[in-house]
Order: structure tokens, then sequence, then C-alpha cells
């Protein structure tokens, strides 16, 4: 096994370790943590992360990110309220929204892939933008009046359990995201891609066009979120999701994914996401101030970038010594009779 894939999963053992041991100490000491609606806030307060980081993973392995993700969330939104306040049915609304994900990815893929820009410094211009534009199409309205069978299935759970009903639609997309990035060749290319830009090129991928449907991907899948996002909270706003970014990338570098690219596993990305999630909820249990549940997001997300780091370095470390240690030692010239 290569080492940089036992490093990813090493990681990986140690966030899933980590979100159990936070999942069982809250079982036990936090009140109401246990309670299947409780979790169920806990898993749709989280969808929303997890769909964004499902291409997010991918780009930030391909060594790109997409900042831009909350606002396109937003203007998802935005249009899907004005949208239904002009008479439009939400079967005719949602594949436009889906569109405009899709241009707000292309957009950014473009800026990238053809000028050659920097993906953080074009993400943060088109953040910016897109929550601008959100605003113009909607203003200060909050619409609140979509149809209930669709809010009923965004806010809602299977029959008496704390599974919500939009968490299946989630584990297929899971499923499919885990299919695409660690079992076939495109996913191969966008771990080569992160790994080695210059060597990819040379081995015949095409970079540009790869880069250019993945941040494609993750416009649609803001999208999507920022639909979800409007449907579960029963409220369509230019303002929607505000900060989202901060949170998936939180959580995907909490789970392993390496900055630079080339490293790291969806299942750890997936596991960060939810240990996040986790620590939220119970820090909203506890009466924990947002300002400081912000502050402790970010302190993840510093931790998330030094802690796989330190691992690296202790793991070639050992490397070194178990090296050093069964190459025997030259033997002493023997004296001459």
């Amino acid at each position: 096994m290569p080492d940089s894939l036992t490093r990813a999963i090493r990681w990986d053992t140690v966030v899933g370790a980590l979100l159990v041991v936070v999942l069982l100490l809250s079982f036990g000491t936090v009140d109401g943590f246990g309670n299947a609606l409780n979790l169920s806030f806990l898993i749709g307060n989280t969808l929303p992360i997890a769909l964004i980081a499902l291409p997010m993973t991918m780009l930030v392995v391909s060594g790109e990110i997409d900042l831009s993700v909350a606002s396109t969330a937003g203007l998802s939104g935005a249009v899907m309220g004005a949208l239904w306040n002009q008479g439009l049915t939400i079967e005719v609304i949602i594949p436009i929204c889906l569109v405009l994900g899709v241009v707000c990815g292309l957009v950014n893929g473009l800026l990238v892939t053809r000028l050659g820009l920097p993906s953080l410094a074009v993400t943060i211009g088109t953040l910016a933008a897109y929550r601008g534009i959100a605003q113009i199409v909607l203003g200060s309205d909050a619409v609140t009046d979509f149809p209930t069978q669709y809010l009923d299935f965004a806010a809602g759970r299977i029959g008496d359990t704390f599974i919500p009903q939009a968490f299946l639609p989630f584990l297929v997309l899971l499923a499919i995201a885990v299919v695409v990035l660690h079992a076939t060749p495109f996913g191969r290319s966008v771990f080569a891609t992160g790994a080695s830009e210059e060597a990819a090129r040379f081995a015949g991928i095409r970079v540009k066009r790869q880069k250019l449907i993945l941040f494609t991907v993750t416009g649609l899948m803001a999208s999507l979120t920022g639909i979800f996002w409007a449907l579960h909270y029963a409220s369509a706003r230019y303002d929607n999701a505000t900060g989202l970014e901060l949170s998936v990338v939180a959580a995907v570098l909490l789970g392993g994914i390496d900055f630079d690219g080339g490293k790291g596993t969806l299942g750890g990305a997936i596991a960060g996401v939810f240990l996040l999630g986790a620590l939220q909820n119970v820090m909203s249990l506890q009466d924990v101030s947002a300002q400081s549940q912000i502050v402790v997001t970010g302190v993840l997300l510093v931790l998330s970038v030094l802690g796989p780091r330190v691992a690296r370095q202790i793991s070639v470390a050992r490397a070194g010594r178990r090296a050093a240690a069964s190459t025997p030692a030259s033997k002493a010239p023997t004296p001459a009779s």
C-alpha cells in the first residue's frame, strides 16, 4: 500500500475514532442529545455541509478550492424565492436553480482554467459577487410559503426514527462520489493532478477539463444545497447559508484532505463533517453562543491543517528510524596480521 494512502487512512481512523468518542460522551453527559428529535436536527443541520463536502473534497484533492459555495447556495435560494413569488411551480423552479448553480461553477472554473487565475482569489471574488446578486434578486424579503410536501421532505423524519427523509438521497450521492473518487480512472486522475499537475499533464491527463468539471459539479451541488436549505428551514433569503464555506472547508480539512492536494479520502472528509456537526450540536445544547461556535470552527480549521502535517512528519520520522534500525552496521576493518 502506498505510504501516502497509509497516512491518509491513519488520519481517517483518528477522525472516525474521535467522532465515536464525541458521540458516546455526548450520549452519556449531554441532556437531550440522544433524543430522536435532536439527532434528527443534528443530521439535518449537518446535511448542507455534507452535500457541498462531496465535490469540495474532490476539488481540494485536485489542488483547488471554491470559497463561493455558500454564496452560490444563497443565490440559488434567492432565485428560488423570487421565482416562487412570480407564480412558477416548484417543479419548474428547481431545475432553473440547478442550472444556475452549473453556471456559477462554470464561471469559477473558466476563470481558473482558461485565464490561469488562482482559485482562492477567484472564488473570494465570486463569493462577494454571487451574494450581491442574491440580494439584488430578492432584497430583504423572506419567502416561506413553499409547498407543504417539499417542506415535509426536507425537514421530516422517516416514521418515528431519528433519520431525516433527506438523508437517504444524500447516502446515494455519497455512494456515487466514493465510487467516482476512489474507484474510477477519473478519480485516480484527480489524485494525480493534486500530487503533481505537471506530471499529470505529461501522463496525458486533461487537467484543465478535469478541473472545469470539478468546479461545475461543485456549483451544481452548492445550488442543490441552497434549495435544500430554503426548504429545510422554510425560508428563502438572500443571506441563506452565510458562512457555510468556513464549515465546509474546516470539515474537509479536518477529515484529512491535504490542502496541497493529492491526499485524503472521502470517508475521512465525511467523518470530519459529522464530527464538526456533532460538536456544534453539543455546543448549542449547552447554550454556547453563536460567536463562540465560530471561534471553535476557526480553531478546528487551524488544527485540521496542522494535524495531518504533524502526523505525516511523525510517520516519516518513524519510517526513517525503522530503516536505520534495519540497516546492518558496517563491519569494522580486520587488523592486518
